[in-house]
């Protein structure tokens, strides 16, 4: 007698598990690498602009402090006499050149004492850089006191300072920008500032003394 077999189903081979092929591994890693680099260039790119805005302001800062003073020191000069010019006698008023300039103004509160000061602007060489100088005398009477303190910086690093001189006569003709102010025993009517740094030129001042009359005949000689 024969026995039938019992057919025993066979198992299905198991499926193969699920994963990632090297090369998909690979690409995944080079995609990431390149988001990384991209997000880290913006990142850089942001602090940059940053960077160069906060420089670019402070730069607009340092010019709109340094020209007020220079303007409100200028335009406040009231001739009043600070000494003898010794080659000529006449009185001192106002003198200046290319580098630098002296005159009496009020001197505000928070910088001293107050009342008239002779002001003095001179540049010096620092560092292969220009420095704008600023120095204040007091005046007691017909006496020109020592000075408080040495001169202080105005502005520093800078590569040109340049100032010149206009008068405009009594019968309004207005004469050309002097290098140096020779009537040192009148105001001019003008004075004009140019400034420079590393960065370019700072906007040109050209600042009217308040206080200074017309002159005789405004100067001819050495236009600017």
């Amino acid at each position: 007698m024969s026995v039938a077999r019992s057919r025993v189903p066979r198992s299905a081979p198991a499926r193969r598990a699920a994963g990632f092929t090297l090369l998909e591994v690979l690409l995944a890693v080079s995609l990431l690498a390149a988001a990384l680099a991209l997000v880290f260039g913006i990142l850089r790119a942001a602090g940059a602009t940053v960077d160069r805005g906060e420089v670019i302001a402070a730069r607009n800062e340092r010019i709109r402090a340094v020209s007020g003073f220079l303007r409100q020191r200028i335009a406040g000069a009231q001739g009043a006499v600070y000494g003898l010019d010794p080659g000529s006698g006449r009185s001192l008023r106002f003198e200046g050149d290319a580098g630098s300039m002296r005159f009496v103004a009020d001197l505000p509160d928070y910088l001293g004492r107050g009342g008239p000061y002779l002001h003095e602007f001179t540049t010096k060489p620092v560092d292969g850089k220009e420095a704008l100088l600023v120095d204040f005398r007091m005046i007691q009477g017909d006496a020109l006191l020592d000075a408080e303190r040495p001169p202080e910086p105005l502005a520093q690093g800078l590569d040109d300072v340049e100032f010149a001189y206009r008068a405009i006569d009594v019968s309004g003709e207005i004469g050309p920008w002097l290098s140096r102010w020779t009537m040192v025993d009148a105001l001019p009517q003008q004075v004009r500032v140019r400034i420079r740094d590393g960065k370019g030129r700072w906007p040109e001042m050209v600042v009217a003394l308040k206080m200074a009359p017309p002159i005789p005949k405004a100067g001819q000689e050495d236009g600017l």
